[in-house]
């Protein structure tokens, strides 16, 4: 690599990239949850958690906001609708029969 004391050009003007310093204090409410996980998957995350100098929950939690994130945006299918709607059609319906007993909360 060569270098040079002189000038090196036009400067220009780059467009601001940076969050700005409220985007790095905000921290989203959480939710408590509880639930199992393969004793693989956990020490998957603690083991990266250590390479990477991180907690493996919150590698946990990344994950899951991302998958969130990708499959709540609308989808453009490639699909014809003809051929969506048939496979909608196959699909078992999700309502239950009405046994007559009530829903208990």
């Amino acid at each position: 690599m060569r270098y040079a004391d002189g000038p090196r050009g036009e400067p220009r003007v780059v467009p601001d990239f940076l969050p700005s310093p409220e985007d790095l204090v905000f921290r989203e409410d959480g939710v408590k949850v509880t639930f199992s996980l393969s004793g693989r998957s956990v020490e998957f995350f603690k083991d990266a958690a250590r390479k990477y100098k991180t907690q493996y929950q919150r590698m946990i939690r990344r994950l899951l906001d991302a998958y969130a994130a990708h499959h709540s945006r609308p989808r453009r299918s490639s699909r014809p609708a003809a051929t969506r709607a048939q496979s909608t059609a196959r699909r078992p319906s999700a309502a239950r029969s009405d046994t007559g007993s009530e829903s208990r909360r």
